[in-house]
């Protein structure tokens, strides 16, 4: 099933298999390391649920849930 990694639960773990963003947004989300076929794992939110960190590459990244919604994951 493909959804947008916003909407993933935390600890869970999928493959981006796409990323809509175009444009500067786009750019700046490919040059974190999130690029189609990278495997990720949500690692938990802030209080109010926006940013969310994610593990990706061995290494942890915070992303605004605007920016999440232009990634789509695979998950299980």
């Amino acid at each position: 099933m493909i959804i947008p990694m916003r909407q993933m639960k935390e600890h869970q773990k999928g493959v981006i298999r796409r990323i809509r963003a175009t444009g500067e947004l786009g750019r700046r989300i490919r040059d974190m390391g999130l690029t189609p076929g990278t495997v990720i794992e949500i690692q938990g939110r802030a209080p109010l649920r926006d940013p969310v960190a994610i593990k990706v590459r061995n290494f942890t990244l915070t992303l605004r849930n605007n920016e999440a919604d232009y990634i789509d994951v695979e998950v299980d």
